[in-house]
């Protein structure tokens, strides 16, 4: 944690003291951020040096110009790229990170080809990438500012890296730019490590693999780790046969590294003072020529991989009869059982991607347990050398991205915010983790503040503040306005439907269910039967998954009750500025327009939001007094001053009930079912949906879709539906 930043609430509110604190532990994996010295080039521009290495970073004479020739000509993206077919996603994997300056140089390359290629609407590209030593945003800042000076064309897309920019925390950071179809996974750490955790596992016995290599980092004679046997070990891994590879590099290790690897290499010229560089493709990698051949398309046609031109891998459907390829036009298709928080990420996840979705409830979205007035965004710390496998920091902090981006589309709407910034205190009587323990944070991760700091954003006086964590991107989700933003993706489209049965075939999957609203279609028992077939179905029905398909664990079932009044103007003034965390949490927020949709809330109301209750084995939903009196308790117990501020008298509060639903090891399922192709679910989020849902959602869309996932191996594991973990019933 630094101790010179400032804390600001709802960007009005400053405070100038630090807290003080020493670091008594420093975990090897604890991300050091780049030390950057600075050169003129060749130009006379100033451009950026490394401390750790003793190199450029690219280089003098014109870093972009080198990004382009290097990386892109030499690897034959713009060849390759145009000639995507639809749903196709194309993977570039980069050794070194660095200043983002081939990210940028790629992103621009794609946009283009897209505006002039307008069959590639529904492709897409990923970019993995590996970084030890990040730089640190503020220098990052300064670099590519200066870039957008010298190269206006990227001023754009640099305001979106910065604005997407992670904490620098170890693990994969993914950041969406969805607009362009553009993924890009950012592995914190020792590349090695990173690249050994990148998941392949097939699915439908389709696994991912790279298409393209950037090998960027500092010269073999600088920073041998990232041209070491491992490395390339990784490579081979991650890669088929006509995935190609660029680097600057004519380095004698390179080349021997890269033929062992199944690659075959060749020298063409080099950019600036470099004479020769070193392309490669890969002509001989027979395992991942074996899991190719055997490969089966997710919408129930035959498929293979067939190589083009370049040797990219290309996705295409094969007409055994004509022996040629053919693409097919009609997009893929899924149904998705539940319009909870899981459902709704899952449905835009896959919409992104080019997918058709029919989002099923048998209610309405967001009628169960999903549909509080607030969620509060707040993770649940772990000492920071566990964060790179953790996945309540791996999910906070890319649903803190995804919903500030999703704010954008709010106001396209003319919506609510989805996130409204509120940060958060966690008073820290529930921690598993101790302040030392998450002393080697980032500030925008966490922080802690003084005393005097604690009780301004507070308002608390009495309590004893002196150990506590706060939480600067946390904030409020507004559900409504979620939905309401989900619900607008024209690949989206909601029904309203009571599930019975699920076939699965070789070929597709079909739901039958009825619905009491629909009269134009054949009747059984005076209701509507309707039959609705698609490639895939997910199931995300929370507690009532293994009613539909007993293969998904019957897990543990816990209603809460959440609580909310209308305090008078004096009972606001007393009240806690931003929400708080103790044993349950409270939460001040306005109403909003929409609001009134799914609670009891007017437009324009002051309200205090509080709870939860936690009732194990029950599964009404009715509205309890008891359960409205041991929210009060449980605040005014962990925070005794406000006993004379909040209302002693709880028969006039508003409250919802919903059933939340958890595993015995309290981590989600994600994934497809047993012994089946076409079956998959998302549920078992716990109390923390809105923190978990959006990453889970992207790993089920790209094991889906054949994808790389951004979460390791091993955690991809912990969240099967099939684990080991979960062959016991819960007593």
């Amino acid at each position: 944690m630094s101790k010179s930043s400032s804390v600001s609430i709802n960007s009005k509110n400053a405070i100038n003291q630090p807290a003080t604190q020493s670091k008594t532990f420093e975990p090897s994996n604890v991300i050091t951020p780049a030390k950057i010295d600075w050169q003129t080039d060749d130009t006379g521009n100033k451009v950026p040096f490394s401390g750790e290495f003793g190199d450029v970073y690219f280089s003098h004479a014109d870093g972009l110009a080198e990004s382009r020739h290097v990386f892109l000509n030499c690897n034959k993206l713009p060849e390759r790229l145009a000639n995507l077919v639809p749903l196709q996603c194309f993977t570039v994997a980069e050794l070194g990170f660095g200043t983002g300056l081939n990210l940028l140089a790629l992103w621009q390359l794609w946009r283009q080809l897209r505006a002039t290629h307008p069959e590639l609407a529904t492709a897409r590209l990923h970019l993995i990438t590996t970084e030890k030593y990040p730089i640190a945003l503020e220098d990052l800042t300064q670099i590519l500012t200066l870039w957008g000076q010298r190269a206006p064309e990227l001023a754009e897309l640099i305001k979106q890296l910065l604005a997407a920019y992670p904490a620098l925390i170890a693990g994969c950071h993914r950041l969406n730019f969805t607009h362009d179809n553009l993924t890009v996974d950012i592995w914190l750490g020792d590349a090695t490590d990173s690249l050994a955790q990148v998941d392949t596992t097939a699915y439908n016995q389709r696994a991912a693999h790279v298409d393209a290599w950037f090998l960027d980092g500092f010269a073999p004679s600088c920073n041998q780790s990232l041209w070491a046997d491992t490395i390339f070990a990784q490579m081979q891994r991650l890669s088929c046969s006509g995935t190609t590879a660029a680097t600057y590099s004519c380095a004698g290790v390179v080349k021997r590294a890269l033929k062992d690897s199944g690659f075959e290499i060749k020298k063409v010229a080099g950019f600036g003072r470099k004479r020769e560089m070193l392309t490669a493709v890969m002509i001989d990698n027979i395992a991942a020529d074996n899991s190719l051949e055997k490969q089966d398309s997710f919408d129930g046609t035959d498929s293979c991989y067939n190589r083009d031109g370049d040797n990219s891998c290309v996705l295409s459907s094969v007409d055994k009869s004509k022996d040629q390829q053919i693409v097919t036009t009609k997009p893929p298709h899924t149904i998705i059982i539940g319009a909870g928080v899981s459902g709704l990420m899952t449905a835009w996840s896959l919409a992104n991607r080019g997918i058709q979705v029919t989002l099923i409830d048998k209610a309405a979205p967001l009628a169960g347990a999903s549909g509080n007035p607030r969620a509060l965004l707040a993770p649940k710390m772990t000492p920071i050398h566990h964060a790179d496998d953790h996945l309540h920091t791996t999910g906070y902090l890319y649903s803190s991205r995804l919903y500030r981006q999703l704010n954008d589309k709010a106001v396209q709407g003319n919506t609510a915010p989805v996130l409204e910034s509120t940060g958060a205190l966690d008073l820290l009587m529930k921690a598993n983790v101790s302040v030392e323990q998450i002393a080697n944070y980032p500030d925008e991760m966490a922080t802690t503040l003084s005393v005097v700091q604690a009780q301004e954003v507070t308002s608390l006086t009495a309590q004893d503040l002196s150990e506590n964590l706060y939480l600067p991107q946390s904030g409020l989700v507004n559900p409504q306005a979620l939905k309401d933003v989900i619900l607008a993706h024209p690949s989206i489209t909601y029904q309203q439907l009571t599930i019975t049965q699920i076939n699965e075939t070789e070929t597709s999957v079909g739901i039958i269910g009825h619905n009491r609203n629909d009269t134009n279609n054949d009747k059984d028992n005076g209701e509507s039967v309707i039959t609705i077939q698609a490639d895939n179905v997910v199931i995300c029905a929370a507690y009532e998954s293994h009613q539909l398909d007993n293969r998904i664990f019957d897990c543990r079932k816990i209603r809460g009750q959440l609580s909310w009044f209308t305090p008078t103007v004096a009972q606001w003034a007393k009240l806690p500025k931003l929400p708080l965390k103790y044993s349950g949490y409270c939460a001040p927020f306005m109403a909003q327009t929409g609001d009134a949709a799914l609670n009891n809330v007017e437009e324009g109301q002051r309200l205090l939001l509080l709870g939860a209750s936690f009732v194990r084995n029950d599964i009404e939903t009715d509205i309890r007094a008891s359960e409205q009196q041991n929210n009060r308790d449980k605040l005014v117990n962990a925070i005794p001053e406000l006993e004379a501020v909040i209302p002693t008298d709880t028969s006039l509060w508003q409250a919802r009930a919903g059933i939340r639903t958890q595993t015995p090891d309290y981590h989600p399922l994600v994934g497809q079912l047993a012994r089946s192709k076409r079956l998959w679910t998302l549920s078992a989020m716990g109390a923390k949906g809105y923190a978990f849902a959006p990453i889970c959602a992207e790993v089920l869309a790209d094991i889906m879709l054949g994808s790389f996932p951004p979460l390791s191996a091993t955690m991809l594991a912990r969240l099967s539906p099939n684990r080991a973990r979960l062959q016991t019933p819960l007593l």
